[in-house]
C-alpha cells in the first residue's frame, strides 16, 4: 500500500490544476480497478485542513463535507478512521478550530484522555485541558 501527500487529495478536491487533477483521477481509477488502496495520514488530512482554509479560503462546512466525502471512497484507507469520522459530526455541530478537533479525536482514540495545550480557546472544549501556572 502507498500513502497519498496533501497535495494529491487538495488536487483531487480543488481542481485548481487541470494537469494534476486529471492524473490524480486516473490514479484513483486505476486503483478502483485493481482494487488496491491509498492510505492518508491525520497529518495528511490536518494539512489539507489548513491547505482548504487557508490557501483556498474554502468554508468551514465544504471542507467538512468533502472530508466526508473522501471517506465514502473505497480507495482510501484513513489512520485511525473511526476517530476521523466522529472528528467530521462533531466538528458540524461546534466552531472549535478544526485542526485542533481533530488532533483531540486523535488522541482519544489513541487512548488518551485530553489534549494539553496553551490555547485558551481549545482549552473551552472537554477535550483539551489548560497547561496553568
Amino acid at each position: 500500500m502507498n500513502a497519498l501527500d496533501t497535495n494529491i487529495l487538495a488536487r483531487f478536491l480543488v481542481r485548481d490544476d487541470v494537469d494534476q487533477a486529471e492524473r490524480v483521477y486516473r490514479l484513483f481509477k486505476a486503483a478502483e480497478a485493481e482494487k488496491t488502496v491509498f492510505f492518508v495520514s491525520i497529518p495528511v488530512l490536518l494539512e489539507l485542513i489548513w491547505v482548504l482554509d487557508s490557501a483556498y479560503k474554502i468554508p468551514r462546512q465544504e471542507i467538512l463535507d468533502a472530508l466526508g466525502e473522501l471517506l465514502l471512497l473505497p480507495i482510501l484507507v484513513f489512520d485511525a478512521q473511526s476517530a476521523v469520522r466522529s472528528f467530521i459530526s462533531d466538528a458540524k455541530k461546534n466552531n472549535l478550530d478544526l485542526s485542533d478537533l481533530l488532533i483531540a479525536f486523535d488522541a482519544v482514540s489513541s487512548g488518551c484522555e485530553q489534549v494539553i495545550t496553551f490555547d485558551k480557546k481549545a482549552a473551552k472544549s472537554d477535550f483539551f485541558i489548560l497547561l496553568s501556572k
